[in-house]
C-alpha cells in the first residue's frame, strides 16, 4: 500500500523531505488556502525543518501541529516544540499548535484532542521511527487509546509521561511521510519490511504513506 523510496544518507533524506513538504504545501494552499502539517521529532526531521526555515518559502499559511510531546516544562530543551522552534520553522509559520504537555498528560491530551478533531484531515503527517519501531509516542506492546489524542504514562523512554496522536489520527491525512535513518534502526526497518507488527508499520499501513529511508539500512552496509 505504501511506497518505499531509498535515498543515499541522512543528509539527502532531509533534503528530499524538505522538497516534498514544500510541494505538498504549495498544492494544499492552492486547493484550500492553508497547509496543515504534523511534525515529528528526531534529528533528520529537524534538519528538514532547518532547510525549510532557511529557504525563501512563504510559510504564513502553514499550520503546524505535533505528533507527540514529552510532559516537561514548556521551555525544556527536550520538548519537541522547543527543538522545532530552534530550527526557525515555528517563527516562520502562520500558526503553531503546541501541546500543553506542561499541564500534565491527561489535561494536555484533552486540550489537544479538540484541536486535532477540528483540524483533520491534515495535509501532511511526518513520522520518525525509534530503534524499537515506535513512532510518535506509540510504543511496541502498549495498548492504544481509541481517542484521537491520548495520554501516555508508561513510556519505556524517559520521560514516562507523554501525549500522543493515535494511529487513526495520524492516518487521517492526505499525505504521510516517514523518515528513517540511523544505523541503529536497521534491525527494526528490516523487521518492518519482513512484516513485523510494529507501531510504525501499523501507522504507515495506508495508501498515502511514503517511506524515505537511507538505502544502506536495507542493503547490508549499516
Amino acid at each position: 500500500m505504501m511506497r518505499w523510496i531509498a535515498v543515499d544518507g541522512a543528509t539527502d533524506v532531509a533534503r528530499e523531505a524538505s522538497q516534498r513538504i514544500s510541494a505538498a504545501a504549495s498544492s494544499a494552499i492552492s486547493q484550500h488556502g492553508y497547509f496543515s502539517l504534523v511534525l515529528a521529532g528526531g534529528s533528520t526531521p529537524l534538519t528538514a525543518y532547518k532547510l525549510l526555515a532557511q529557504s525563501d518559502l512563504d510559510c504564513s499559511a502553514w499550520r503546524l501541529y505535533f505528533g507527540d510531546e514529552r510532559c516537561l516544562p514548556a521551555d525544556d530543551p527536550n520538548r519537541n516544540s522547543v527543538m522545532v522552534a530552534q530550527t526557525g520553522l515555528s517563527e516562520k509559520a502562520g500558526e503553531v499548535f503546541v501541546m500543553r504537555a506542561e499541564w500534565g498528560a491527561e489535561r494536555a491530551a484533552e486540550n489537544y484532542r479538540q484541536i486535532v478533531d477540528e483540524a483533520v484531515p491534515f495535509d501532511m503527517v511526518l513520522l520518525g521511527m525509534g530503534e524499537d519501531g515506535h513512532t510518535a509516542s506509540l510504543f511496541p506492546g502498549h495498548d492504544e487509546n481509541s481517542a484521537s489524542v491520548f495520554s501516555v504514562y508508561d513510556s519505556p523512554k524517559p520521560p514516562a509521561e507523554r501525549v500522543s496522536l493515535s494511529t487513526a489520527a495520524l492516518q487521517n491525512c492526505r499525505e504521510m511521510l516517514a523518515l528513517i535513518v540511523g544505523d541503529a534502526k536497521s534491525r527494526s526497518l528490516r523487521a518492518w519490511k519482513a512484516g513485523a507488527d510494529l507501531p510504525i508499520s501499523r501507522v504507515c499501513a495506508c495508501r498515502q504513506c511514503q517511506v524515505l529511508y537511507d538505502r544502506d539500512l536495507l542493503e547490508g552496509k549499516a
